[in-house]
This record gives structure tokens, sequence and C-alpha cells, in this order.
């Protein structure tokens, strides 16, 4: 291992080293593969000593020598194998010895135990080469991610002693909610299934990465380079991206670059000293009760550039979103703080570094702030990011649906404003789990009106944030109009689809998001500004907006009335021609609306259109002469 690169903060592969790695021989006149033994190495300058400990030595210990400059301790072990647990044991300067696990390990426990397992990376074989050779970051063409939470997605059933399944309620009351959790190899064909029925081309997981507590979501770490054990191995892991691959659907995973979870036996003073994090309390911890990690240290950046490169390589996850950008950009998210100068030059490091090795990779963040340069590339100046939440857009957006139709009015601009100030980034347009969840009333939920009300406006929503430019994320539940917030602890409430307005709005989830992968005019020139024209943004007593997506000869006239009237031959200018395609209403009584699907064109006379407008309806026209 180059030293010089691990302690500059240069290295994103020091996983090839650090950890746990299988040892093999070729064996016998066939000169097979045999496994004689591990290699063990960590990374602990300050430690007294530290000895390694597991089932290959019945939970003794086995001296670690110190190695390269001395800050590292390194042992062999005959006869250790994959699949067998260890702890490291981390002798103070102070007295004290800590169980800690493998900050590089592969594998961990199920919580609350803890102890790392020797994972062989060698030995899943990848089928996805030709996806690997084709993928690409989608800037000119359809990026529509479902965003989900392995472990309630979908559950299994899980039965008392007598045989009877027990209720979601019973699950958590009996703390029996593991029982429930499809493995990555079980979940791999259902959600094939599911994403290609619905019309999502990639999906985004909640991380992965091992974390002690439930409702930390993932986004708490210990194990950095350990898929949770929660769903299986790293074997199952890469059957479950393997098998989306072979079905044209990309990966992506939350990543988590600023902070890491307490626990003593993960990073948290990890060799008696603060080696991951800040030595001062004041930045030292985050406001999510966590440890905040110290970027300008380079064996730090090492690590999370190793991880971050880890998961794209070992895995072929195909992009990471990463968490809390605003927490890397100025100190402890505050602006009032200033810039934290060592983590933008990290973060832009880290990036850079990922494009070198993965040119298309998507990286995306999730930045509150109005930083300028997010997506600019860090040859430029930028911090080297793909995409960029825009927080604006959603948080204008819901503050407009939820207000009451007489009222929109006063707030018409919240819907123009996002066009003001689109082209400085590449947007992703998100509708995320933290929108459903503490309180928040999940999307429908949010929508102004009564429980009948609140259909038609979730429908106008999700067909404006189809054709606004951006790429568009959405949070597994939202797609059927769920009503319960998010719970990390039970499945989506997919009984609901047996509700007319739930199945009528998931039908047209399902149409548009179709609709979205094939017309090139409502994602082609996402970050063009020729790619959007306003038609119509100034009827703010109408409550009508009408603009056009474009690319090239490709065109999309989109008419919203977001007011609770319908309008009767209402009239608008568009070219001189005489036909338009209805391509989608969002008032068609197939999505539970009163027009009828067949009307499938309208009709103008040179370039004047009138037309009857239903309230708070969406459609999508096509310009035919």
């Amino acid at each position: 291992m180059d030293l010089y690169e691990f302690y500059s903060g240069r290295c994103f592969d020091a996983y090839n080293e650090l950890g746990a790695h299988v040892v093999k021989e070729n064996v016998g006149k066939s000169r097979r593969k045999a496994v004689t033994g591990v290699d063990f190495v960590t990374y602990a300058p300050n430690a007294e000593s530290v000895t390694v400990t597991g089932e290959f030595n019945s939970w003794g210990e086995t001296a670690m020598e110190r190695c390269y400059d001395g800050s590292f301790f390194k042992c062999f072990v005959p006869g250790a194998k994959a699949g067998q647990m260890y702890k490291y044991k981390i002798y103070q300067r102070d007295g004290y010895c800590v169980d800690h696990c493998d900050p590089y390990g592969f594998g961990m426990e199920l919580r609350p135990a803890f102890a790392s397992i020797i994972r062989d990376m060698d030995e899943y074989t990848f089928g996805d080469a030709r996806w690997m050779r084709t993928r690409n970051e989608c800037k000119g063409g359809p990026l529509n991610v479902y965003e989900m939470h392995m472990g309630s997605w979908h559950c299994k059933p899980v039965y008392d002693e007598n045989g009877k399944q027990l209720t979601p309620e019973e699950v958590i009351e009996t703390d029996r909610v593991a029982e429930g959790w499809y493995t990555y190899r079980e979940i791999a064909p259902m959600l094939v299934e599911y994403l290609k029925e619905q019309g999502y081309n990639y999906v985004e997981f909640m991380p992965l990465s091992e974390h002690p507590c439930d409702e930390s979501w993932g986004y708490q770490n210990t194990g950095f380079f350990s898929p949770t054990a929660r769903y299986g191995t790293a074997d199952d892991l890469k059957f479950l991206i393997d098998t989306l691959h072979k079905n044209g659907i990309g990966a992506i995973m939350d990543y988590v670059p600023v902070h890491f979870a307490l626990d003593g036996y993960g990073l948290a003073k990890y060799d008696g000293t603060n080696l991951y994090e800040h030595p001062t309390d004041d930045v030292g911890y985050s406001e999510w009760g966590s440890k905040n990690f110290i970027h300008s240290k380079g064996e730090v950046q090492t690590f999370l550039k190793s991880a971050a490169n880890y998961w794209l390589t070992e895995y072929h996850f195909d992009g990471l979103r990463m968490d809390a950008i605003s927490r890397i950009i100025y100190w402890m998210g505050d602006e009032s703080r200033g810039v934290n100068d060592r983590a933008v030059e990290f973060i832009k490091g880290l990036n850079q570094g990922l494009k070198d090795r993965h040119p298309s990779c998507i990286l995306c963040a999730e930045d509150s702030t109005d930083y300028k340069g997010t997506t600019k590339e860090v040859g430029y100046g930028g911090l080297g990011f793909d995409y960029k939440w825009d927080m604006g857009w959603m948080n204008d957006t819901l503050n407009f649906f939820r207000t009451l139709p007489f009222c929109r009015g006063d707030q018409y601009h919240k819907l123009t404003f996002s066009m003001m100030y689109f082209y400085n980034e590449r947007y992703m347009l998100p509708l995320s789990h933290d929108e459903v969840v503490h309180g928040k009333a999940t999307i429908a939920q949010k929508m102004a009106g009564s429980y009948e009300e609140k259909f038609p406006n979730a429908k106008a929503l999700y067909a404006y944030m189809y054709a606004h430019p951006g790429k568009k994320l959405n949070f597994m539940g939202n797609e059927i109009a769920q009503l319960r917030e998010w719970d990390e602890k039970r499945e989506q409430d997919w009984d609901i689809l047996k509700y007319p307005n739930h199945d009528s709005f998931n039908r047209f989830i399902k149409d548009l998001n179709k609709l979205y992968l094939k017309e090139p005019a409502l994602s082609g020139w996402d970050d063009d500004p020729h790619g959007f024209d306003w038609i119509l943004c100034g009827k703010e007593q109408d409550v009508v907006y009408i603009f056009q997506r474009v690319i090239e000869e490709n065109k999309i006239v989109v008419v919203m009335n977001l007011s609770g009237n319908t309008y009767r031959d209402y009239h608008f200018r568009y070219g001189e021609g005489n036909s338009m395609k209805v391509l989608m209403n969002t008032d068609w009584n197939k999505y539970g609306g009163n027009t009828k699907d067949t009307v499938k064109s309208i009709k103008g006379v040179c370039g004047d259109f009138g037309f009857d407008l239903p309230a708070l309806s969406v459609m999508y026209l096509k310009p035919v002469d």
C-alpha cells in the first residue's frame, strides 16, 4: 500500500489492503485455488497493542504485529475462512481494552451483535457486462428513480405459536420485525417485476451499509464496507444488483460521508483517541446525535473515498446519493459559520476520483443550500456532482398544493419561481422519504381538501412534476397515494389498492411514468433553456399555467388548471396549427376523473385552441399540425 496516498487522502482502494482478506494458493495438478487462511490488517496508530479474536481461534486472542510505518497492525491466521466472525481487541494506552468491529470489514453480524464477518469478495461472478458497458448518467434522457427502504417495502407474514398471522401492530409489539425481512436474493425478482410494471428505470436504496439502529434507516453507520446483515450477505447483495442490471434497471445507494454512529465498538475513539472524529465537541457531534468525520485528516479521507469506490467497484452500484452535503459545505451546515474549506476540498477530490474510475456513475447531492457550483465539474471550480436535489422546488410545490384551490391565486408564482434559477445547476426533483415521516404527513395527505379532493390534487402535482425539467425521484408508497406515514417497521399499505381512488391513482402513476420514459421532450433537454418555454404564466386569478417541453422537433404542451373551477371553452394561442393529440389528461375516467377517456384530441383554428379545462387537472398535448 502506498503510504503517501493513504495519509494524503488520495487513496481510493485502501480496502484491498485493510480488513480481512482470504488468502488462496494453487493446489494440485489442476492448480485449483484453496483457502489457506486470512490476512487481517487494521489502522490503529495510537493503540498500545491489538489482537484479533474470532471463531477461528475459539475467541482467544492472536497477536497482531506492527507493520508499515508502525501505525498498522497485521497478522495471518492459518485455517481462518469466509463466513467466520471476528473482532479486534484494541488495547489502549490508558489501560482499557475495547472490542471493535473491523472498520474495513466486508460483513457484520445482525444488530445488536457486532462481530465482523470474513467475506470472500471474489466468489460472485457478475453477468451484467452489457449493462456496465452502456450505462450513462442519463443527462440526455429520462432518469426516473424509485426510492425505497429494503425492510419495509414488502414484508413476509409473521405467525404466532398457533399459526395465526400477526398484524403489523402485533409484529412491532412482539419485537419480531426482523422475521418479516426479505433477503436481497428473495426481493430481487419481486423488485424487478414491480419496477418494470410501474415504469421506473432506476431504484435508489436507502443506506445498505451496516447500522446498529433500525430507526436510523442506515444513516448512522458502523460498517461502512459491510452490507447490512438484515437482508443477507455480500454475495446476496451482488445478486440483487446483477439481477436489476440484467433487466435494464440501474441502482443507486445512499452514502453517508458526514457522520457515523456513536457505538463504542465502531469508529468512535477506535484506537483510544479521536482517530476518525473531531477532537472538540462543538463540531464533533452532529444534530442527529452522531459523530462528525474530521475531513481534514488524510487517513479519514482515504477511508471515505475507499468506501465510496468500494460500493461502485465491488457491487456494481451505478451511483451514490450523498447525504447531508450542506454539512460538508458549511461548518455544521450553518452558512453563518462559514465554508468548511477542507471538507469542500475532500468532496471535490472524492467526486473527481470516482468519475476518473467510474465515468458513467451517477453522483447526487442532497444539499439544501444555495451554494453555487454543486453540479459543476471539479475542473471548473464545482463540487463535481451530476445532480443536486432541488429542495426549493419540493418545498414550494408542496406548499402550493397544501393551499386551498380558491386561495391559490396568491400562491401562483410558487410554481413559476423554480424556472428563475433552474439552469444554475442540474437538478433532481425529489419527493423522498424525508417528506412522509415524523408528523409531516404523506404526499397524498398534504394535498388540500377532503379525502376525495386529495386525489385530483395529487395527480395534478405529479403531472406537473413530470413535465417540469429535472430528473425524478419518488419514495415508495407515494405511487399508491398512501395515507399512513412511512414507518421502517412495517410494510407499505398495499391493501389500499382495493379502493377505487387508490387503484385509479396508481394506474395514473404507471401511465405517467411510462410516458415520461417514452417521450424525449420530457427529459432530453432538461439542462438546456431551449427545452422549456412559458406559453402562459400570468393568469394568477385563473390559476392556469401553460408551457411546453421541447427537444428539437419534438414538443409537448402542458396545460394546468390548478384552481377549483372548471373553465368552459378556455382559449390560448399556439403556433399556426389546427390539432393537438391528448397524450394524457389527469381527469380521464380511468384515473377517477370526469372526462371521457375517448377524448384524445383537441381542435383549433390557425393556432387558436379552445377547450374545456376541468378543475384540478393537467393535460399533456402533442401538436399534430
